[in-house]
């Protein structure tokens, strides 16, 4: 019987079981640059036992940052930390990922402690989105970006892309969700654009399928390539899961591997239907309609929960996050619950109860 900590094998890559740590943005970084931070945060939740850890979104360039505190991978010396931490994750077990992404209209603002609604006006810079349309009001109004603006901003991918491969990581996920660049391209509520990035459905994946294509220019074939995406924006007026369900047919003839099944983020003020697993079933939908890997997330909190979406086939993976942050040894206490043997960090085995 398939359960939680049962592995998987996703092209060269060997998961050791069922979870995974998504991407948690820590707003921690100065220019870019993972720093001790980052090598305890990330330490810890590979010791924890997760088998594979995606670190947080990691700005494609500069201006793709959420705030000026957001971890980059938009040069070359940003390589040898990140390759210390890949370093230790591997060594405890766990398969080192990392999110690549642009902020669009919702970069330029400050840490969400300090007030994520105003910029640093001493920090902030023009945000460029499909259109001219600023998430929220009293945001700025982002520039349009040009077509010369998308080529670059597929070339920034593609150098990321290479980056990550010389930094160790193993997985790489496109983070098209959540409002950030690439999910609002593919948005008709954020897209009104009248060329071929914009209007049909088919342009307005373009973007994502040209920066895929660019990505796998220099991507190891044999690892694997996720791709997180919103799976409904819970508007009559925006992406859909049927929409989701179309792309993930498209993208798994693209050779993607996974599709992490998140949702919102694009359109302020939408009501959510928040509740314990509240999004496991887009990721079972597309799972079933498509065959793809798909990752749930969305409050999951127990083990019981967890192994239910494994068990019941509703997922291939859970992606927990926030649970995770409140303990990072998660998947320990896990196994522990639901009865089932593994291997534990030997400095930690005088803690394991028999």
């Amino acid at each position: 019987m398939i359960h939680l900590f049962s592995p998987l094998k996703i092209k060269n890559i060997q998961l050791k079981n069922r979870i995974i740590v998504s991407p948690m943005c820590q707003y921690s970084s100065e220019d870019g640059f993972a720093n001790d931070w980052h090598l305890v945060h990330y330490g810890s939740l590979a010791t924890g036992g997760s088998s594979a850890v995606i670190m947080e979104a990691a700005a494609v360039c500069p201006e793709g940052r959420i705030s000026p505190n957001d971890l980059g991978i938009w040069k070359d010396e940003h390589i040898p930390f990140l390759k210390r931490i890949t370093r230790f994750m591997e060594q405890q077990g766990s398969v080192p990922g990392i999110q690549l992404a642009h902020a669009g209209r919702k970069a330029s603002h400050s840490r969400p402690w300090k007030d994520a609604t105003t910029k640093d006006q001493d920090l902030s810079w023009q945000c460029l989105a499909p259109s001219a349309i600023p998430f929220q009001e009293g945001d700025t109004i982002p520039t349009e970006m040009s077509i010369s603006d998308i080529s670059k901003t597929i070339q920034y991918f593609q150098d990321a892309a290479k980056r990550s491969k010389e930094a160790g990581f193993k997985i790489i996920e496109i983070h098209a969700a959540h409002g950030y660049l690439i999910n609002e391209f593919l948005s008709p509520v954020s897209n009104k654009r009248i060329d071929i990035y914009g209007g049909s459905f088919e342009n307005r994946i373009r973007f994502l399928l040209e920066v895929i294509a660019s990505i796998r220019k220099v991507w190891p074939e044999e690892n694997p390539l996720f791709v997180r995406i919103s799976a409904t924006e819970w508007s009559t007026e925006g992406w859909s899961n049927e929409d989701s369900i179309k792309l993930a047919e498209i993208l798994k003839a693209k050779t993607i591997d996974l599709i992490d099944c998140s949702t919102a983020g694009n359109i302020a003020g939408v009501k959510i239907p928040i509740k314990p697993l509240y999004q496991v079933e887009f990721a079972e939908n597309i799972k079933i309609a498509t065959g793809i890997l798909t990752g749930a997330v969305g409050l999951i909190t127990t083990a019981d929960q967890a192994n239910s979406i494994i068990t019941e086939n509703r997922a291939d993976v859970v992606f927990l996050g926030r649970e995770l942050l409140r303990d990072p040894y998660f998947p320990l206490r896990a196994a522990s619950e639901l009865e089932l043997e593994i291997t534990w960090p030997v400095q930690y085995e005088r803690a394991k109860k028999n």
